[in-house]
C-alpha cells in the first residue's frame, strides 16, 4: 500500500476531485490530477493518499509552529509512512508546500475530521503520527502539546481521548506506568505481578520493621498510596479485575 501512494501521486491518468485545503495541497504537488481530462477518474481520493496527505499538512504546520527544522520532521514523518528514496524529495516539497499555504492548520483538522469522523481509529492513528513527528527531537515540547491537544479538540476527541493517545508518547510525573515503573508493553498478568512485588517492597510495614523513624513510615504509606492510586488507573484502563 506503502508505493502506492506515491504512484497515486505521481500517476497521470487519474483525476481526483478534492475540496478544501487537503484539496489545494493535492493539485499544488499535482495540479495535473485535478484537471478533467478524457480518461480520468474523478472521485474521492484512496483513504490512504487522504490519511497521508492530511498527516504531512498537519505535521508541517506543527513543524511552522514550533520552528523545528523540517528535515527533522520529515525524517520522522518517514518512519511512520515508509517512503522509497526516489521519493523522499517529493515528500519535503509535499511539507514545504503545506508550511507557505495561507490555511490554518484548523482548516486541515477540520477536514479530515469530516472525513474520518465515521472511523475515530484513523483519526487517532493521525495523532499518533503526530506524536511520533513531535518527538523526532526527543521531546514533545509545550507548544507542541497545545497544538496536538487543539487538533484532537477539532477532531471530536475528548480530553480524556487525547490524554490516553498521549499517555503513549509522553511521560508525566504522574504517568501511572512510570509511578508503577512498568513497562506498557507488558501483559496484564506481568503487571499484577510486578504491581504485587511493588507492594511488598514499598510497604510502610518493611520501613517499621527495619526500625526506621515516622518519617519514613509516612513517607513509605505516602508512595504505597500512589503506587495503589496508579495501579488503579491501569487496571481500570486495561478494565482488569
Amino acid at each position: 500500500m506503502i508505493q502506492s501512494i506515491w504512484g497515486k501521486l505521481g500517476g497521470a491518468g487519474i483525476g481526483f476531485a478534492l475540496g478544501g485545503p487537503i484539496g489545494a495541497l493535492l493539485g499544488g504537488v499535482a495540479g495535473h490530477m485535478l484537471i478533467d481530462r478524457e480518461g480520468a477518474l474523478f472521485g474521492k481520493p484512496p483513504r490512504d493518499v487522504l490519511f497521508t496527505m492530511g498527516l504531512v499538512a498537519l505535521a508541517a504546520k506543527m513543524a511552522k509552529a514550533d520552528g523545528v527544522v523540517v528535515d527533522v520532521e520529515v525524517r520522522a514523518f518517514e518512519q511512520i509512512v515508509e517512503v522509497p528514496e526516489s521519493e523522499h524529495e517529493r515528500v519535503e516539497r509535499l511539507f514545504n508546500l503545506a508550511m507557505q499555504t495561507s490555511d490554518g492548520f484548523e482548516a486541515y483538522a477540520r477536514q479530515i475530521g469530516e472525513e474520518f469522523k465515521d472511523e475515530p481509529a484513523l483519526l487517532e492513528d493521525v495523532l499518533d503520527g503526530l506524536f511520533h513527528i513531535a518527538k523526532a527531537d526527543e521531546a514533545v515540547h509545550e507548544a507542541e502539546y497545545a497544538y496536538l491537544k487543539d487538533v484532537a479538540a477539532i477532531f471530536g476527541l475528548s480530553d480524556a481521548e487525547f490524554e490516553r493517545i498521549a499517555a503513549r508518547h509522553v511521560k508525566r510525573a504522574d504517568d501511572p506506568y512510570l509511578i508503577l515503573k512498568a513497562d506498557r508493553s507488558m501483559s496484564d498478568e506481568e503487571l499484577k505481578r510486578h504491581y504485587r512485588r511493588l507492594v511488598a517492597d514499598n510497604h510502610p510495614d518493611r520501613e517499621i520493621a527495619r526500625g526506621l523513624p515516622p518519617e519514613a513510615v509516612r513517607i513509605a504509606t505516602e508512595r504505597l498510596a500512589a503506587i495503589n492510586a496508579a495501579w488503579e488507573r491501569v487496571a481500570a484502563e486495561r478494565k482488569i479485575r
